[in-house]
């Protein structure tokens, strides 16, 4: 494949602004993509956009620079995306059950214990995917409500509105299952 011609500045450009997101760029592609292998590509091809535009590229907030490049390149992605005719339906409908605890517990055992892996598991997996998004990018990724809605190309407002609700219906979940104390338990 031939290499797009980038000018020498295009190179120490790159290597300066681009480079050092590429760690920002995989944890928001986990969040778009169900699949690391997919989230790995997507970050390709927003580094290959990237690296083909850089000249053109100011130098002026990088991180939201690369992250629209990304948004743009999953839509596109998506766009485009055959229906996946030979995966198990059954798969996508398999959630873990979340069973209250029995006994009493402490913090610790709570926290490592196998109960509440299935219980965040099945609260995360049944959250839309548009809440998952949200959750990935802000609370697993540790980005700010800004990047989580410049990834996205929603407003800030909506990142934390949608936050707010998935995180309440996580815990709601989680009192559910006997994991987490009931309001005023605390």
């Amino acid at each position: 494949m031939d290499r797009p011609e980038v000018s020498a500045s295009g190179e120490r450009a790159f290597a300066t602004w681009v480079v050092p997101e590429i760690d920002v760029l995989l944890r928001v592609a986990t969040s778009l993509c169900a699949r690391p292998v997919d989230a790995e590509d997507l970050v390709q091809d927003t580094l290959l956009r990237a690296y083909r535009a850089i000249d053109g590229f100011d130098g002026a907030h990088p991180r939201a620079w690369l992250l629209t490049i990304m948004r743009n390149a999953h839509i596109n992605r998506n766009r485009r995306r055959r229906p996946r005719l030979l995966d198990d339906p059954n798969d996508a409908l398999e959630v873990p059950d979340a069973t209250p605890s029995t006994g009493t517990r402490s913090p610790e055992a709570a926290v490592v214990g196998e109960s509440f892996d299935t219980a965040v598991g099945a609260a995360y997996a049944a959250l839309s995917e548009r809440h998952r998004q949200v959750v990935m990018l802000v609370d697993v990724g540790g980005l700010s409500y800004a990047e989580a809605a410049r990834a996205l190309g929603i407003p800030v407002g909506t990142v934390m509105s949608r936050l707010h609700r998935a995180r309440a219906r996580i815990r709601r979940r989680l009192v559910a299952a006997g994991i987490a104390p009931r309001s005023g338990e605390r």
